[in-house]
């Protein structure tokens, strides 16, 4: 791997993911700056070496002063992990997710227009395939988008791809499976069922549980889904470049349950593919990406540390 010391602007580095991708460029010897404006992100989740701006880029006003900043900080990669990724959420008000989920995509890429900014990072979402007829899912799959969420980051994912071809910036779109690992919350937009299913547990109620439950999904590390982002920065990916990032193999939601050892209730249904699946051929390949833990390696670990405090 490459050990040059570069510039990183990770765009929602205060969140879920967005921290971790911090902690490990500035392990990594890094300069990290870090915009978030603190709607689903945690102050206290901010590595301390960080540069931290508070700042919402969803305003057309705020893409002079971004590219301002960008070029006096001498940035050579941008991260984009700033969104609203929330699939409910963006059912229940698809305007307002639109402005921060897509709307802020394209001021970021109008920002680093006829900048030296060498590559951007998008993350994008395994969403956008829907209820796929291949099974596993590789990058070459249709997309299907159930949700406005998904429909906003595809979008996302064509304007990077058009940026490319008509401004020459280069641009990777990685298409995260479900993502699990430290920081993830129960509440907010990074809520997932395994940190509600944690938080039941805790306070000793039933699991809840929509659909049926024998809805399979590929869940996949944090630090996997972090070293792929790093991977895409400084590798050569071509002008522009998709991956999918999972773990190629999925579990049910009644399985995941069954690691609580709690009882569970069924609360009816909603919108929502029945099984996600990625093939990890193409960026095991192009990248030599591999990951490294499985939800059940994570789940025995926590829940035995859990149960042993």
């Amino acid at each position: 791997m490459k050990t040059n010391k570069e510039t990183f602007l990770v765009l929602g580095g205060a969140g879920f993911i967005g921290s971790n991708m911090v902690d490990f460029l500035i392990e990594e010897g890094h300069t990290v700056y870090v915009i978030d404006n603190l709607s689903t992100g945690k102050r206290e989740n901010l590595n301390p070496k960080c540069n931290f701006l508070e700042k919402d880029l969803s305003k057309k006003s705020k893409i002079k002063k971004l590219k301002l900043l960008i070029e006096d900080w001498k940035i050579d990669y941008v991260i984009h992990m700033a969104a609203v990724p929330n699939v409910q959420q963006s059912i229940d008000s698809p305007i307002e997710t639109n402005k921060n989920n897509f709307q802020t995509t394209l001021n970021i890429l109008e920002a680093i227009r006829d900048t030296n900014v060498k590559k951007i990072v998008f993350s994008s979402t395994s969403a956008i395939y829907g209820n796929c007829d291949t099974i596993p899912t590789d990058e070459s799959s249709d997309v299907n988008p159930m949700s406005p969420y998904a429909l906003q980051k595809l979008m996302g994912e064509e304007y990077i791809k058009l940026y490319s071809k008509l401004y020459g910036i280069k641009g990777v779109c990685l298409r995260y499976f479900n993502v699990f690992g430290n920081r993830m919350t129960n509440e907010g937009a990074y809520k997932s069922v395994i940190s509600i299913f944690r938080e039941q547990k805790h306070n000793n109620q039933s699991l809840t549980i929509t659909n049926d439950g024998n809805q399979r999904r590929d869940f996949v590390y944090v630090g996997d889904v972090v070293k792929a982002n790093y991977l895409s920065c400084i590798e050569d990916t071509g002008d522009f470049e998709i991956f999918n990032v999972g773990y190629g193999t999925n579990i049910s939601v009644n399985e995941i349950a069954s690691y609580f050892n709690q009882p569970t209730t069924y609360i009816g249904e909603r919108i929502e593919p029945f099984e996600t699946l990625s093939s990890t051929k193409k960026i095991e390949t192009v990248l030599n990406w591999k990951p490294t833990v499985s939800v059940k390696e994570f789940l025995n670990e926590q829940l035995c540390f859990t149960e042993s405090k």
